[in-house]
């Protein structure tokens, strides 16, 4: 038996007391809000912390899950040549506790914007999505599968709820 590969990521929706959203601009991805991949042996709380202060300066606290992605499209890295398999992404709403903003190798700016002005930033329709879904967390985690080459597209969304 072949062990599969998955990329296991997390996803970080910081936001602080004036309702400011933390997003980051990233050379392949525009406009989007922190996160990245959980490295071996780093638990996902330890990562999405790791991921939002290395690309954003910022000191952050995770507070709850709002949403699971699975984007079970393969497809070719920026090289051309390799093969970036199906990823797992994990979603958090957190709040900031110290830190200033800065860059990284892996963004050029960062910011906090009004919560209702993040999408008009945000071009990815991926990101766009999942910010839809915490901007409407009602308190149920939401779970997507989708492909995002070579269109995004949505082959499944349902609601995560406790059993009745």
């Amino acid at each position: 038996m072949t062990m599969p590969t998955h990329i296991v990521a997390v996803g970080g929706i910081v936001e602080n007391e004036q309702g400011q959203i933390l997003l980051v601009k990233t050379q392949h991805g525009g406009w989007v809000f922190p996160g990245g991949q959980v490295e071996v042996g780093e638990n996902l709380v330890d990562a999405l912390c790791r991921e939002i202060e290395e690309e954003s300066g910022i000191i952050a606290v995770v507070s709850h899950m709002i949403g699971v992605y699975s984007n079970t499209g393969v497809y070719k890295w920026h090289d051309g040549i390799t093969d970036v398999p199906t990823k797992l992404m994990l979603d958090f709403v957190c709040k900031p506790v110290g830190g200033e903003l800065c860059t990284s190798e892996e963004t050029s700016e960062s910011c906090w914007m009004d919560k209702g002005k993040v999408l008009n930033m945000v071009t990815a329709p991926a990101i766009r999505t999942r910010y839809q879904v915490y901007l409407d967390f009602v308190g149920q985690i939401q779970y997507m599968d989708y492909v995002t080459k070579p269109q995004f597209d949505v082959k499944m969304h349902k609601t995560i709820s406790e059993k009745q």
